[in-house]
């Protein structure tokens, strides 16, 4: 049972800082770190859509909720049909050929060493689906079974389906929608009111004070010829570029959007905000995760809750960051935040913020940014506790 979401919370705004070690999180076309200019100088960048696809996969692990962005649904559900539900390879290829081109989504065949592969059905746009939907697809091959199976395959673009009448169904499973969905969005314009306003704004994380691109020069041993020593030299030589430095990471959740979406279920929009809350702050990207392993924490979080409009303290940083004077950036980092969060404040004033907290392993009372808590889960929860009119947590 759904219930109307009337709350004084409009935006949950959550910035963290991290301090990453020699690493390439996010690589440009020709594998070089993503960069920004930013207050004149250079820093080390990570995009919105690089953290944002990690975030995603943690929200999935958390809800236990999972979604499908692919162009390969016809290979999808073939492999479902075949491997779980005991079709024939083929017959299941077709079927699920003929499934996607009931879709009304224009496609290609798949080519394969200058051959057009019949059935291997790649849609013209990415489809972003609950994964039920492949399961619900599957089921409609199962009811035109017969049908399918006397049809011909797909071999061009123009074929028509022969569950072309079937057109409707397939774009109401192509229109499900689950709390990932629900929560970051998505964009389909060749399926009619399948698109979902995403409530959720990622912005491109950047590092706090200037940093250096480095070159990394790597070689492989072959080991036949470390054993035998009968020739000197590499197996193979190559380079890649790393940098390493504190980012500044921000986000916002409208749970009015969020509530939209969900049909106003309070309990639901609560649920999958504080699941993006701990998503967003337990997150990182993979990239080279297997040669760098830069696994680290974040050193702080802060969340406000706001009534008004959401908040970036990105410009806390416009003017870079200077090293301690015993090394580092971490701790200037945490102090200019706060610093400029009371500035804020003081200028913009306080009324929309409903609440203001956070945590982190400094010792200082960064009194800037609002009541100090213990743990990301209790800051978590203090922050949901507030954003839906209950008393905030200890």
């Amino acid at each position: 049972m759904t219930t109307t979401l009337t709350l004084p919370a409009r935006f949950l705004c959550v910035s963290v800082l991290q301090t990453v070690p020699f690493a390439n999180l996010n690589r440009d076309d020709t594998n070089s770190v993503k960069t920004v200019q930013f207050g004149g100088v250079l820093r080390t960048r990570v995009s919105s859509q690089c953290w944002k696809r990690a975030v995603r996969k943690k929200f999935e692990e958390r809800t236990g909720q999972s979604a499908l962005r692919t162009r390969r649904i016809a290979e999808r559900v073939a492999r479902l049909l075949s491997e779980e539900r005991g079709w024939d390879a083929g017959l299941a290829a077709r079927a699920g050929a003929q499934v996607a081109a009931a879709s009304g989504i224009k496609f290609e065949l798949e080519e394969k060493e200058k051959k057009v592969l019949p059935n291997v059905v790649l849609q013209n746009a990415l489809v972003y689906v609950p994964e039920a939907a492949i399961s619900e697809l599957a089921d409609l091959a199962e009811e035109f079974r017969a049908e399918i199976e006397k049809a011909k395959d797909i071999t061009k673009p123009s074929d028509k389906s022969v569950l072309k009448d079937q057109t409707g169904r397939v774009k109401g499973v192509l229109r499900s929608r689950n709390g990932v969905i629900n929560t970051f969005g998505r964009m389909l314009a060749e399926v009619d009111d399948a698109g979902v306003d995403g409530a959720v704004q990622v912005a491109h994380a950047m590092t706090t004070h200037p940093t250096d691109i480095e070159i990394d020069y790597f070689s492989a041993v072959d080991d036949v010829t470390d054993q035998w020593q009968d020739a000197t030299g590499s197996g193979h030589m190559g380079h890649a570029e790393f940098s390493a430095g504190t980012f500044y990471r921000y986000a916002t959740l409208d749970l009015a959007e969020l509530a939209a979406n969900l049909g106003g279920d309070t309990a639901a929009v609560r649920e999958l905000a504080e699941a993006f809350l701990q998503s967003f702050v337990r997150s990182l990207p993979e990239a080279k995760k297997n040669s760098t392993a830069p696994n680290t924490p974040p050193d702080l979080v802060h969340v406000t809750v706001r009534a008004d409009r959401p908040l970036s303290l990105a410009a806390a940083f416009e003017k870079p960051v200077r090293m301690a004077p015993e090394g580092g950036f971490a701790a200037p980092s945490r102090d200019a935040l706060a610093e400029y969060a009371e500035e804020v404040d003081a200028f913009m004033g306080t009324e929309g913020i409903l609440l203001a907290g956070w945590t982190g392993r400094d010792a200082k009372d960064l009194t800037g940014l609002g009541t100090r808590h213990s743990s990301v889960d209790k800051l978590v929860t203090a922050a949901a506790d507030r954003a839906f009119e209950q008393e905030p947590a200890a």
